[in-house]
């Protein structure tokens, strides 16, 4: 049956992002300084570039893997700079600007979308954990339509988001809570668990 397809890029996209990994971070910080509205966009982006991730290995699309293999180095640097930038940022950010900010104005949520797209595609490796998946699976084979290659990708992104939506949902039950001090070292902590993510991934470029 073709909704078996489905099912199965659901699981796969699901489990795919539950790693706690930098966008993690990241979305739990903006939930709890932002909103839900705000934390549920970021992965949003996510889930967004994992489905593109995913289409790239159910189509098999070689000279794209290829190329990810052949400019690794420099991907990785650019995605731990990225990174390092990007915890600086939140590191330095004063959580009562911040309010104060997005109580005058609308949510900047199209930067927020943006901002973990570009985040996430500068970690491009990510796509062979969804060509082992496949793979694993027998998931994709010649014999496969589009029908059922679509139904893969929207599984993935369907999967994607309900981690996304059921991390943010729960952050949020608990955002009220948090007092200004509480907010102020949560940046603090993100944006040097980000940073240590970054610094971490430069290395690795040069240990592997």
């Amino acid at each position: 049956m073709e909704i078996g397809f489905l099912l199965k890029g659901l699981i796969v996209g699901f489990l795919a992002s539950i790693p706690l990994g930098p966008v993690g971070v990241l979305s739990i910080q903006r939930t709890i300084n932002k909103g839900v509205t705000s934390g549920l966009i970021s992965g949003m982006g996510a889930a967004t570039v994992d489905a593109f991730f995913a289409l790239v290995a159910a189509l098999g699309l070689t000279f794209i893997i290829n190329f990810i293999e052949e400019q690794q180095f420099f991907i990785q640097l650019l995605g731990g700079g990225v990174l390092i930038l990007l915890g600086t940022r939140i590191f330095s950010t004063n959580p009562i600007k911040q309010i104060r900010r997005h109580r005058k104005q609308k949510n900047k949520l199209i930067e927020d979308y943006f901002s973990v797209v570009f985040l996430t595609l500068s970690n491009p490796l990510a796509v062979f954990l969804f060509v082992a998946a496949f793979a694993g699976i027998g998931m994709v084979t010649s014999k496969d339509t589009p029908l059922s290659s679509s139904l893969i990708i929207s599984g993935v992104f369907m999967g994607a988001m309900m981690w996304w939506s059921t991390l943010t949902f729960l952050i949020n039950l608990f955002r009220k809570r948090f007092r200004l001090k509480q907010l102020w070292w949560i940046n603090k902590i993100a944006g040097i668990f980000i940073i240590v993510f970054g610094v971490a991934a430069m290395l690795a470029v040069f240990f592997e």
